[in-house]
């Protein structure tokens, strides 16, 4: 189970076989395992990594591989491979609030039949039956800071002498975000 967190670079192109590959660069320096959690000690087996001051736990199905690591142990991008297949987890760009339109993708409303500064709101809410507004309801609020995870990224090309690794396609984050890579 080779993992690594690293942080987002920049998104690039690279060319293979005459054709551009768009990648997403990740920083990916050496990491240091710091805990190592087992089923009879702490009820599940697990290890952590930490890279810098940033620490995330990867939990294992087995304990025979949480016993292939030690306290200390460093891991670096050598455990993957160009063609690869990774699941890559981090946190979306925060927008603040938005309303539905941009939010949820909702038409708003017609620009004539006596409509004014009403373009862009969510109409109606719901019945009159409840006298509440139901949960769940679509409606303007806080968008993006979500953790998000994008499954099956090949890795286009891997840098070994400057820790650098490139994933074919986008990678949730800004620029400086922590991102975990999991080879599947």
């Amino acid at each position: 189970m080779p993992f690594i967190l690293g942080k987002k670079s920049k998104m690039t192109q690279l060319w293979k076989d005459g054709k551009v590959v768009p990648v997403t660069v990740i920083v990916a320096e050496p990491n240091k395992v710091s805990i190592v959690r087992t089923k009879e000690r702490d009820g599940y087996d697990a290890v952590q990594v930490a890279a810098g001051r940033k620490k995330r736990e990867f939990k294992s199905a087995s304990s025979e591989e949480t016993a292939k690591f030690a306290v200390g142990d460093a891991m670096d991008v050598s455990a993957f491979n160009e063609g690869d297949k990774v699941r890559v987890s981090g946190t979306s760009k925060g927008r603040g609030f938005q309303g539905v339109v941009k939010r949820h993708g909702f038409g708003g409303g017609p620009k004539s039949h006596g409509q004014k500064n009403r373009y862009r709101a969510p109409g109606s809410i719901g019945s009159t039956a409840f006298q509440r507004v139901l949960k769940g309801r679509r409606m303007a609020g806080h968008m993006g800071m979500d953790r998000v995870t994008i499954k099956n990224l090949e890795i286009a090309g891997i840098d070994k002498e400057k820790n650098l690794i490139y994933l074919r396609g986008a990678v949730p984050g800004m620029r400086g975000t922590v991102v975990e890579i999991l080879k599947k």
